[in-house]
């Protein structure tokens, strides 16, 4: 595709992917790459306009910590380099770096000391702005034809440039929400510093993506797994848009879907797109295996080898298919290769149909692994999609399962199933939906004594989990009124057999996650 790249060398930040989301929120095509995969003739080949250098976990001052490939000092684009990259940086200039007993982690006040190009539209010279520090070692010496241009109480090169070179360096992160303009300082970088054109739209990723899939194809059959989620409905309707009846959807039902979402995605997809799809109806089939199990990681396992095992079956019966369409996304990508070249740490286990390709001897066509969660959405919306579809909740790829914690069963879930479909109500008529980055209801193993009417019950404890988040990692419970859950837990209880006590979960992650299993 060509666009205008900029390349972010990463040195294993926890928050290096947040670089390339602020970036591209700015029209700006990004990509992360390991720092020990970029060399000389990488960087040629690439062909970065400008270059951020993150942060990382490392010391610089080891004698083995990560560097930068020299030749991205010498290619004569701008650079930017983000705590750990402003060290490194600073270090294989000619500057000094040193440790120090005076750490700053968290929220920090960022005196500005001299006007600057990244500081246009900020706080004027002699100014604060509030910024997220997280750092033990510390800049010492500047290089040759530095200045500084910010600083903190216990970082006195906290901001660095090299106008005439046009190098940056930062000792904060500007990529996290807590710097409070720290989207507006690395569009400083891209657009005023780098002259990025910003012509990175989900428009011509569309068209884009569309010539691609036709080259790659040709007049090859594809076969689809879908989950009934974004990513997947997403990818799905993209190729169909290149090679229409060359595709064929495979959607394994599960039984663990919310309320009504399997009648959507057929409908969907059958009615709306007319894309050629199975529906398999394997609820049987799952519940029976499930059986008995409690264990969440042999849950997942079950669902996961189920799905892939029902997925192939089908794929048989298609026949003739040489291609094969997953909604993989950026994020999958970064972590399949760690900044140290060892191996990704697995978060959690999911059903998908991974571990399809080996087994069933297909090449792959993944539309969306440039993409992040919010560009999906936004590439949702460029092909019709419906804003309640693509605006929809994440959802795990076990469903229900995991949030019926203990023993599965059908009554079980259809407990769960109409007791969330009253929450996920509730909080639309209150407008809270788009406020909120994931709500549900879990339906705990627990049964607790009620009195309704004159009537003794003794049904089950129904949790309510809400959160707000950017990117998942991290995750605050969301602060609603007394007013509105007690309307909604009289209504689940009024409305949903099974139910008589309504809890709330203000947990955040961490310590907890979002999911409970």
């Amino acid at each position: 595709m060509q666009h205008e790249q900029l390349l972010i060398i990463d040195f294993g930040s926890q928050v290096t992917k947040l670089i390339a989301r602020r970036v591209r929120e700015s029209g700006v095509y990004s990509e992360i790459h390991p720092f020990n995969k970029v060399d000389e003739a990488f960087l040629m080949s690439f062909n970065p306009k400008a270059i951020i250098l993150s942060g990382g976990p490392d010391s610089v001052t080891g004698a083995k910590s990560p560097r930068a490939d020299g030749y991205v000092f010498e290619m004569g684009v701008p650079v930017l380099g983000i705590c750990y990259g402003q060290q490194t940086m600073c270090l294989q200039l000619g500057g000094g770096v040193e440790q120090s007993d005076d750490k700053e982690f968290g929220r920090a006040d960022l005196e500005i000391t001299a006007p600057s190009q990244l500081f246009a539209g900020m706080a004027a010279a002699g100014k604060t702005e509030r910024v997220w520090m997280s750092h033990g070692d510390r800049v010492s010496k500047i290089p040759k034809g530095f200045e500084v241009i910010g600083k903190s109480p216990n970082a006195p090169y906290a901001a660095i440039e090299d106008a005439v070179r046009q190098f940056y360096g930062v000792q904060f992160h500007p990529e996290v929400m807590h710097t409070v303009n720290g989207a507006v300082m690395l569009k400083n970088f891209t657009h005023n510093i780098a002259n990025f054109k910003g012509d990175w739209t989900m428009a011509a990723f569309k068209d884009e993506s569309i010539a691609a899939i036709r080259e790659q194809v040709g007049d090859g059959k594809v076969i689809c797994g879908l989950s009934g989620g974004v990513d997947s409905s997403v990818a799905a309707v993209l190729i169909h848009e290149a090679i229409r009846d060359q595709l064929t959807c495979v959607y394994v039902d599960t039984g663990m879907m919310r309320k009504g979402e399997s009648d959507q995605v057929v409908s969907l997809f059958r009615e709306h797109y007319n894309i050629s799809l199975i529906h398999v109806d394997a609820e049987d089939e799952f519940l029976n295996l499930l059986e008995g199990i409690t264990d969440p990681e042999r849950k997942r396992k079950i669902i996961g080898g189920t799905f892939i095992d029902i997925f192939e079956r089908e794929a048989k019966k298609i026949g003739g298919a040489k291609y094969l369409a997953q909604g993989t996304l950026y994020p999958d990508v970064i972590e399949s290769v760690s900044f140290d070249g060892g191996p990704s740490v697995t978060i959690k286990s999911h059903h998908n149909v991974g571990g399809l390709p080996e087994r069933m001897d297909m090449e792959l066509v993944e539309p969306l692994r440039e993409l992040f969660k919010d560009e999906v959405r936004a590439l949702g919306r460029e092909l019709g999609l419906h804003e309640d579809f693509v605006q929809r909740h994440p959802f795990p790829g076990p469903g229900l399962a995991i949030r019926c914690p203990g023993a599965i069963s059908k009554d079980r879930l259809d407990i769960l199933r109409d007791a969330d479909a009253v929450y996920l109500d509730q909080i639309k008529k209150h407008g809270l939906y788009n406020k909120i980055w994931q709500a549900f209801a879990v339906l705990l193993p627990v049964q607790t004594v009620g009195v309704m009417g004159d009537g003794r019950t003794y049904d089950y404890v129904l949790a309510l989990r809400a959160v707000t988040s950017t990117d998942g990692m991290t995750a605050d419970y969301y602060p609603y009124s007394h007013e509105f859950l007690s309307e909604t837990a009289t209504r689940i209880i009024n409305e949903c057999r099974g139910v008589n006590r309504v809890v709330y979960d203000v947990t955040s992650k961490p310590p907890g996650t979002i999911e409970w299993e």
